[in-house]
């Protein structure tokens, strides 16, 4: 049997370095697929699917592949909080935010292109917001510009400074790649890993 080929679904950079960890050898690709938000879909049903739907896209120009899909979406009481894309949308999620607990729900998949069968998983993680001044938002948003990471900040860069604590069980979900989960998942389709 040959053996597959690990793919990553993103072009996350931040994605590409939690793997980067584990030590494997994988290729990158970045799918192109619509990641608008269904009527009357849930936040823990999106990021599954969207997961998934990644995964398959990269899965029709790559046959015999392993391939890891990847979605991630914050939740502050109950409603999605997507990427801002610009400084007023920011410092209003970060106003939002402040003093409350976002959940931040990571899908992930693991798909066989040869066979197209998958391992499909959410992991959540909360993240509780100290109470933050406007200018403490703003001097954040200026030196950091996270105006493409879903809920306005990098918890791996200057955005640990805006947090009280941090609940669950896999803190590399918080960042869009959960590696606890990931790498049960590629043991189970025979990755051995250390």
């Amino acid at each position: 049997m040959t053996e597959k080929t690990l793919i990553l679904g993103s072009s996350s950079p931040f994605r590409k370095e939690l793997l980067d960890r584990l030590q494997l050898d994988y290729q990158t690709y970045s799918p192109d697929i619509d990641e608008t938000h269904l009527d009357n879909e849930n936040a823990e049903d999106m990021v599954k699917r969207l997961s998934l739907e990644k995964a398959k896209a990269i899965a029709t120009e790559h046959p015999n592949s392993l391939i890891i899909g990847s979605d991630q979406c914050a939740v502050l009481n109950g409603k999605i909080l997507g990427k801002p894309r610009d400084h007023a949308t920011a410092v209003k999620q970060l106003s939002d935010s402040s003093g409350e607990e976002v959940s931040f729900l990571t899908g992930l998949c693991l798909y066989d292109s040869q066979t197209q069968e998958y391992q499909l998983d959410l992991v959540p993680y909360g993240v509780k917001f100290r109470k933050l001044s406007h200018a403490e938002i703003n001097n954040y948003l200026h030196n950091e510009q996270p105006y493409n990471c879903a809920g306005s900040f990098k918890s791996e860069g200057l955005g640990i400074t805006l947090f009280e604590g941090f609940t669950g069980s896999d803190p590399t979900a918080l960042i869009g790649l959960p590696l606890i989960r990931l790498t049960q998942m590629l043991r189970e389709k025979g990755i051995n890993l250390p």
